[in-house]
């Protein structure tokens, strides 16, 4: 298995996550539970059932999450180089298919998010990346086929 990493930032948004769900969410579920066992019998009882199955997720993702943060090494801002593409680091880059600009955040698998731009270094886009410096031209293995990305920035 491929290392987790983790920024700072990602890191802080976990524990805020965590501390939702421990001190809010749970507390919200035990009490939906607890409503619940006083409608009666436990076999036909739908909302007993329902609660059962949000506490369950809750304690799931209450599980994973502090997997995660044991786990993972946290990237701290500080430390990261601007001279190479690395996790945390911020780069801009041409798509020289598109014609077009694109700044994407390297970030470790547990904080990808397409929609923000934030690629995993575990991607084919993050892989091509990483070790890059300014001015490389790096090709992208993609399933629509390859592309080429210019590195025009890094921070």
């Amino acid at each position: 298995m491929a290392d987790l990493f983790i920024t700072a930032e990602g890191k802080a948004e976990k524990e805020e996550r965590l501390r939702y769900l421990k001190n809010v969410k749970r507390p919200e579920v035990l009490e939906k539970l607890k409503i619940a066992r006083d409608f009666g019998d436990l076999s036909e009882n739908s909302e007993y059932d329902a609660a059962k199955k949000e506490q369950s997720i809750v304690e799931t993702e209450i599980s994973q999450i502090e997997e995660t943060l044991r786990k993972a090494t946290i990237v701290e801002q500080g430390s990261i180089s601007n001279d190479v593409v690395s996790v945390g680091n911020f780069v801009k880059v041409y798509d020289m298919e598109f014609d077009e600009e694109v700044t994407y955040k390297v970030v470790g698998i547990i904080e990808s998010n397409p929609d923000k731009n934030y690629v995993s270094n575990e991607s084919p886009v993050g892989q091509a990346l990483i070790g890059g410096k300014v001015g490389d031209i790096v090709t992208v293995k993609a399933p629509g086929g390859d592309m080429q990305l210019k590195i025009l920035e890094i921070k």
